[in-house]
């Protein structure tokens, strides 16, 4: 949408079960808007935000890459996603038969 644009997001979707927050989320705070579907958590500090749970994926969390330790980071798979004509562009997220 046009807030990941203007955040230039790059989404780094991982499944619910391999997101494991380890500290800190006392101090995140959440914003949503529209469907109230997207959920996205910000620092109370800085006001980075780290990761959300995307409409596109509800089973997912999408980690903003530039928060993560580079030498973390095994394998990576690329799919381009024009996220400002979101609703057109979802169909290529969605499995064949649905």
């Amino acid at each position: 949408c046009s807030i990941c644009i203007k955040k230039q997001i790059k989404g780094f979707i991982v499944l619910d079960e391999d997101f494991k927050l380890l500290t800190g989320a006392d101090n995140l705070t959440e914003y949503t808007f529209n469907t109230k579907q997207a959920k996205h958590w910000f620092c109370k500090t800085c006001g980075v935000q780290s990761f959300y749970k995307p409409r596109s994926n509800p089973d997912s969390i999408s980690v903003m890459i530039c928060c993560v330790d580079s030498d973390t980071i095994q394998d990576v798979e690329v799919t381009d996603f024009d996220g400002q004509n979101w609703e057109d562009s979802i169909k290529i997220l969605q499995p064949e038969n649905s």
